[in-house]
């Protein structure tokens, strides 16, 4: 198991300043990550530094809560991917998705899929606001819409991945979908115990520690 390629470097404090992005960047160089993550902000920085590389430039959107205009999503969307960014991350509309709107749960993510003109779309379900009925519902939207991932988490809610929920995802999409598992995760077991239970992609700010072992 080649943890490293399947760790998406991730940087999205508020906080986060350029010295601390060229730093995540050159880590995951070091380190052969499979990307990094940022706020889109920074993805013009990231593709620079990254090029060449095998090192994807991965961005989020709509985040963290996921509840503006979709037309905003799809506009951060294209102005992202026009910047550089390999893939995105976005929020679905938690809200949305409680009331139980799956039409506009499903435009919103689909939207975003078409503005990323091919790249890859992982899709934020945060699984810790849902109840299991809604987690499915969400992971049978995405791939309705065309997502190329699910993911359990912003890391900016409540709560983050569990492998419960890795397994309930990948159970759902099935070979339809990959699963990213991301929030909370700190060591190497913790990373291994969510690809074992089904994730194809593990988010996290600690990808050195765990790929040491730690």
């Amino acid at each position: 198991m080649e943890l490293n390629r399947m760790i998406d470097h991730t940087l999205l404090k508020p906080t986060a300043t350029r010295a601390q992005i060229e730093k995540l960047c050159d880590e995951a160089l070091e380190y052969h990550f499979a990307s990094v993550c940022v706020n889109t902000c920074w993805v013009p920085l990231a593709h620079e530094k990254l090029a060449g590389s095998d090192v994807e430039t991965c961005c989020v959107v709509g985040f963290p809560l996921g509840a503006m205009m979709p037309e905003a999503k799809a506009a951060e969307t294209r102005l992202a991917v026009e910047a550089g960014a390999d893939e995105v991350d976005m929020v679905i509309n938690i809200g949305w998705l409680l009331g139980g709107e799956n039409d506009a749960v499903r435009d919103d993510i689909k939207g975003v899929v078409e503005a990323a003109s091919g790249k890859c779309v992982k899709v934020i379900i945060e699984c810790c606001l849902l109840n299991e009925e809604q987690k499915v519902r969400a992971c049978e939207l995405s791939v309705e819409a065309g997502a190329t991932f699910v993911k359990t988490s912003t890391g900016f809610s409540t709560g983050g991945a569990t492998v419960e929920d890795v397994a309930l995802m990948r159970k759902t999409v099935g070979d339809c979908c990959k699963v990213k598992a991301a929030g909370g995760i700190h060591s190497a077991e913790e990373a291994k115990a969510m690809v074992e239970a089904g994730a194809d992609r593990i988010g996290a700010s600690c990808g050195i520690a765990i790929v040491k072992g730690e």
